[in-house]
């Protein structure tokens, strides 16, 4: 192994042996400690892609992720501190645990009643079959999910159904004036702002079908959302209101994923509302550009915008499979994953953060009086 290089595969069989052998190749000096130089070494290493191209890392970053580990804040990281580096970062960045959340690449989105082609941007939800298709082909994802938009035919979305619920005096539109893609306030309790679509994906309608070119693997997941008919769900963890979540928080939690990777409809809307949840999930999260089709080209700038600012990374499909074999480190996923690491004592904060809502969930049903 060379003193600048990351434990090989034979390393990585011999977990223990490899931890030794990376702390001992860059602690240069031989202080058995490592410095935020040397750590800086590390980030170099570890931080490349499948061509060798090496990411540069801001040193104020470089330094934030030195922190995490220096927990007893002497300046140096010494082997016990290491030993959760080790375990709870350099780990997940070289052997990732990938999730491929497809979401609502449905048949009225694509050519039905709420055809995204028709919508500002003008955009073809047809053009993100293909590229999934082949990363379904030639990426070995650890999970596979399909997420579907299951409304019931009341739908508090349904812009049809506006007069089956009263309007809050302070919604800038009623229902006789309100149109398709406006967003009224309607009355609740509590007062919700909803934006009105046409009717679209009910349940066991065609509209609601997976598009069928889209390759449904044998071990995909599915994952369905908006059955609620008074709260909408744009995110594929959580309706609109957190009032409740899907089964995507256990599914991921059962599969050790480390990683979730997004695309398909719409790039504004559902998709980057997942994306968005699965970043404030802690979660390593990576958007695939030329796999999402969207509604309105600014508010897809916007999401763009959020997920970057975020320590989330947007990737086009051809950069995938690297990434997904541990071969292409991206330093903002390091990051993100020091910064969840660093409010957890010892154990990833994304495992963590969906549990402590399903139980603040039971806590207050189990406060409600009984009817």
């Amino acid at each position: 192994m060379q003193p600048t290089e990351l434990p090989d595969e034979d390393f990585m069989t011999n977990p223990s042996l490899a931890m030794d052998a990376c702390f001992t190749a860059f602690d240069k000096d031989g202080d058995d400690r490592l410095s935020l130089n040397e750590f800086t070494l590390i980030c170099r290493a570890l931080f490349r892609n499948d061509k060798g191209h090496i990411y540069v890392v801001p040193s104020d970053r470089l330094e934030q992720m030195f922190a995490v580990f220096d927990k007893n804040e002497d300046g140096y990281i010494d082997r016990e501190e290491f030993q959760f580096c080790w375990n709870q970062w350099i780990k997940t960045i070289v052997r990732p645990i990938s999730a491929f959340l497809i979401v609502d690449v449905q048949n009225d989105f694509i050519s039905g009643s709420l055809n995204i082609s028709n919508c500002s941007a003008q955009q073809n939800g047809l053009e993100v079959i293909e590229p999934i298709n082949k990363l379904l082909d030639t990426v070995d994802f650890d999970a596979v999910f399909y997420s579907l938009d299951w409304h019931p035919s009341d739908h508090v979305s349904f812009i049809d159904n506006i007069k089956q619920r009263p309007i809050h005096p302070t919604s800038p539109l009623n229902a006789d004036n309100a149109q398709v893609y406006d967003t009224v306030i309607f009355a609740g309790p509590p007062p919700m702002k909803q934006r009105l679509w046409p009717r679209h994906c009910v349940q066991d309608s065609w509209g609601s079908e997976l598009h069928k070119d889209l390759k449904v693997v044998e071990h995909g997941v599915k994952v369905y959302k908006g059955t609620n008919p008074e709260v909408d769900s744009y995110s594929v963890f959580w309706d609109n209101k957190k009032l409740s979540d899907t089964t995507l928080c256990a599914q991921l939690r059962l599969k050790g994923s480390t990683d979730i990777y997004v695309c398909g409809l719409a790039y504004d809307v559902c998709v980057g509302a997942t994306a968005i949840d699965a970043l404030s999930a802690g979660y390593r999260t990576i958007l695939i550009d030329d796999c999402c089709r969207g509604v309105d080209l600014n508010d897809i700038e916007s999401t763009k915008q959020t997920v970057i600012s975020s320590n989330g990374v947007i990737v086009s499909s051809r950069e995938v499979k690297a990434m997904v074999e541990g071969r292409d480190r991206r330093p903002e996923l390091g990051y993100k994953l020091a910064m969840e690491l660093k409010n957890s004592e010892s154990d990833l904060s994304k495992n963590n953060a969906c549990r402590r809502q399903s139980q603040q969930q039971q806590q207050q049903q189990q406060q409600q009086p009984s009817q």
